[in-house]
C-alpha cells in the first residue's frame, strides 16, 4: 500500500502539477458550493419560522430573494465545476494515456509479442479511465463531503445537542454498512466485464475468420459456442444486477431510517416546545443533504482500492523497460560511416525468440539451448550495393534474420555490423548505433502492407509533413501508379480505408514501395510477395524492385526465379543454419552445389 501511496503522489505531482492553477480554483469552486448547500435550508428556516411568526411581507420578500439568489448561484458554481472538475480530469488522463502509449510503442518487439493488442487496450484505457475521477475530484470532493457531513452535524447539535448526537450515530452506521453492501457487487461485476471481454474477443475472432469458417463448415459450431458465451454473459449480468439492486434497496431502507429517526427526533422536541417548525424542517433536510456525501465517501472508499490497483498496473507498465536500447551518443566517424550504401556483416550470430531462457554452461542444456535457435551461428559479409537472394523452407530462418538487421530483436550471441567501408575494422555493431539512425538507413517491404486509415500523403509519408507533395507525385508517376491516382477523387488528401480496402494486391504494394522510395535507406530488405499478380502489375513490380536496389545493398527474400537472377550472391538457411553461401553465378554453375539443384527442381516446388 505505501508503495502505492508513493506511486499515486508521483502521478499527482507529474499531472495535476501543471494544472495548479486549475485544481485551486476547482477547489475553490468546491467549497463555496458546499457553502451554499449548508445556507440555504437556514434561509428556509428562517423563512418557515418568519410565516409562522406573522412578519411583514418586506421581510419575507427578503428571504424570499436572498433564498433564490443562493439557489441560483449554487447551480451555477455547480456547472463551473463539473467543467472545472472534467477539464482537469481529461487534461490529466489524456497526458498520462499518451505518455503510456508512446512507452509502449517504444517497446520492444518481444513485450508486443508477449502482450496481445486487447491487454494493452485494457491496460492504457481502461485502467486510465478508472483514475479520471481520481485525478479530477477524489482528494477535494473526499474532503469536501468530509467537511460537508463534519458542518451538517455541528450546525445539528448547535440546534441540539439530541438532534446532534442522534444523527451522528446513524451516519456512523449508515457509512459502516454501505461501504460493506457495496463492496458485494464488486466481485460480479468483474466477473461480468470479464465474460464480456470473452464474447467481444470470441466475436472478434470469429468475424475476422469468417471466409475460413464457412469454406470449411465451421458455422454450426461458431453459433453454439457463441450462443454458450451469450448465455455466460447473461447469467453473470443478472448476477450483478442482483447484487446492484440488494445494494441500492439497502441504500434506499438505510436513508428511509434516517427520515423517520430525523423526523421522529424533531417532532418530538417540537411537540415538547424546546424547537420551531422551522427547525423541524431543518433537521429534515440535513438528514436529507447527508444521504449524497455519505454515499459519495462509502464510493471513494470502495473505488480506493480499485484506483490503487490501476496506479499499480499502470506503474508495472512504465516500469518494463525495452531490451533493445538506444546508445545515448555516437561519435561524428560512426555517423558518416553509416550513410549512403552500406556494408553489412553478421558475424556468428544465434538468436531465438525465448529471450528468457537462461545460459547454461553444462554441453547437453547448452546444446537443448541450440536447439531452440532459430538463427545458429549465422555468418556472412555483403560488400555495400550487393544484392544477397535469401531461401530457405518456410521456418528456416530467413524472416528472423531481416528483424534482426532491423534491430526489432537483439542476437543472444554474436554482432550484426554495418559501415561504409568492406572490412571488420570498418563496421560498426549496430547496437551502437542510435535505433532512429539506424532504421531510418535500412527500408523494408513485407509480404505484408499495412495501411492506415489516413490519406494517401499519410500513408505514403507515416505523417511526414516536411516532404513535398512534387517528390511524392514524381515518384507515383515513376513506379507506374498515374493512373491509379488519377482515379482519386481528392489526390493526396484522399482517405484510404484501414488495411487497404478497395485497392488491389499490387497496388498495395506499390504504394508500399512508394514508401521506401520516399526514404531512400541505404539497406533494402525484400520479402517478395509470393501471390499471383497479373502480368501488367507483375510488371511493374519488377521494374520497382530493379530501381529500389540501384545502389543500395538488399537483402531479398526470393520465391521466384527472376528474383534470383538479380542477386550477387546467393545465401540458402535451412533449420537456422548456412546450408550454402557464395557468389550466385559460381554456385549455379557447380553441378554440386544446393542452389544449382534448386534452379534445376524449381524454387516454387522446393521452397515451401
Amino acid at each position: 500500500m505505501e508503495t502505492s501511496k508513493h506511486h499515486l503522489r508521483d502521478l499527482f505531482k507529474t499531472y495535476l502539477g501543471p494544472q495548479k492553477g486549475r485544481v485551486a480554483l476547482l477547489a475553490v469552486f468546491i467549497f463555496a458550493n458546499l457553502g451554499l448547500q449548508l445556507v440555504i435550508p437556514q434561509i428556509m428556516r428562517d423563512f418557515i419560522d418568519s410565516v409562522v411568526g406573522g412578519a411583514a411581507l418586506s421581510s419575507l420578500v427578503r428571504l424570499g430573494v436572498a433564498f433564490l439568489i443562493a439557489a441560483l448561484g449554487q447551480q451555477l458554481i455547480a456547472i463551473i465545476t463539473a467543467y472545472y472538475t472534467q477539464n482537469v480530469g481529461w487534461t490529466a488522463t489524456n497526458a498520462l494515456r499518451e505518455d503510456l502509449t508512446r512507452h509502449t510503442l517504444n517497446l520492444d518487439m518481444s513485450f508486443h509479442k508477449a502482450h496481445p493488442p486487447g491487454e494493452m487496450i485494457s491496460r492504457i484505457d481502461s485502467d486510465v479511465n478508472t483514475l479520471n475521477e481520481f485525478f479530477a475530484q477524489f482528494l477535494l470532493k473526499l474532503v469536501g463531503n468530509l467537511l460537508l457531513v463534519a458542518a451538517i452535524l455541528i450546525l445539528l447539535f448547535r440546534e441540539d445537542w439530541r438532534i446532534g448526537l442522534v444523527l451522528t450515530g446513524f451516519s456512523l452506521v449508515a457509512l459502516l454498512v454501505l461501504t460493506r453492501f457495496r463492496n458485494i457487487a464488486v466481485p460480479h461485476w468483474e466477473a461480468e466485464r470479464q465474460a464480456e471481454s470473452d464474447f467481444y474477443s470470441f466475436l472478434e475472432e470469429r468475424l475476422a475468420g469468417t471466409a475460413d469458417l464457412r469454406a470449411n463448415g465451421g458455422r454450426a459450431y461458431t453459433l453454439r459456442q457463441f450462443f454458450a458465451r451469450v448465455q455466460e454473459m447473461y447469467k453473470r449480468s443478472i448476477k450483478a444486477g442482483m447484487m446492484v439492486n440488494i445494494m441500492l434497496n439497502s441504500m434506499f431502507l438505510i436513508f428511509a431510517i434516517g427520515t423517520a429517526v430525523s423526523l421522529g427526533v424533531s417532532g418530538s422536541l417540537y411537540l415538547q416546545g424546546v424547537i420551531s417548525i422551522g427547525t423541524v424542517y431543518i433537521v429534515y433536510q440535513y438528514n436529507r443533504m447527508l444521504e449524497r456525501p455519505l454515499e459519495d465517501i462509502s464510493r471513494q472508499l470502495s473505488n480506493i482500492q480499485r484506483s490503487l490497483a490501476s496506479i499499480r498496473r499502470i506503474t508495472a507498465l512504465f516500469n518494463i523497460h525495452s531490451k533493445i536500447s538506444s546508445p545515448i551518443s555516437i561519435s561524428e566517424g560512426a555517423a558518416e560511416s553509416i550513410s549512403g550504401p552500406l556494408s553489412v556483416q553478421f558475424d556468428h550470430v544465434s538468436f531465438a525468440y525465448n529471450d528468457d531462457a537462461p545460459e547454461q554452461d553444462e554441453t547437453d542444456e547448452h546444446q537443448q539451448q541450440i536447439d531452440e535457435y532459430v538463427l545458429d551461428d549465422v555468418h556472412f559479409s555483403l560488400a555495400k550495393g550487393e544484392v544477397l537472394g535469401l531461401l530457405g523452407r518456410t521456418g528456416s530462418g530467413k524472416t528472423t534474420l531481416t528483424r534482426l538487421l532491423f534491430r526489432l530483436y537483439d542476437p543472444q550471441s554474436g554482432s550484426i555490423r554495418l559501415g561504409s567501408n568492406y572490412g571488420s575494422s570498418n563496421l560498426h555493431d549496430i547496437r551502437n548505433l542510435p535505433i532512429s539512425k539506424l532504421r531510418g538507413q535500412i527500408g523494408m517491404v513485407t509480404q505484408s502492407i499495412e495501411l492506415f486509415h489516413a490519406s494517401v500523403r499519410d500513408n505514403l509519408t507515416f505523417f511526414d509533413a516536411d516532404i513535398p507533395d512534387d517528390h511524392i507525385l514524381s515518384i507515383i508517376h515513376d513506379l507506374g501508379l498515374s493512373r491509379w491516382y488519377a482515379s482519386l477523387e481528392n489526390g493526396l488528401n484522399t482517405i484510404l480505408e484501414s488495411g487497404g480496402g478497395g485497392l488491389s494486391a499490387g497496388e498495395a504494394q506499390l504504394l508500399a514501395f512508394t514508401r521506401i522510395f520516399l526514404k531512400d535507406p541505404s539497406v533494402v530488405v525484400l520479402d517478395e510477395a509470393s501471390s499471383r499478380l497479373d502480368p501488367a502489375t507483375e510488371h511493374l513490380i519488377e521494374k520497382a524492385v530493379e530501381r529500389l536496389i540501384v545502389n543500395r545493398t538488399a537483402l531479398i527474400i526470393a520465391h521466384r526465379l527472376k528474383t534470383i537472377q538479380r542477386a550477387d550472391k546467393i545465401m540458402i538457411l535451412e533449420k537456422g543454419r548456412i546450408l550454402e553461401f557464395g557468389d550466385r553465378m559460381t554456385l549455379a554453375q557447380n553441378p554440386n552445389s544446393h542452389f544449382s539443384q534448386l534452379l534445376k527442381t524449381g524454387l516454387d516446388e522446393v521452397l515451401v
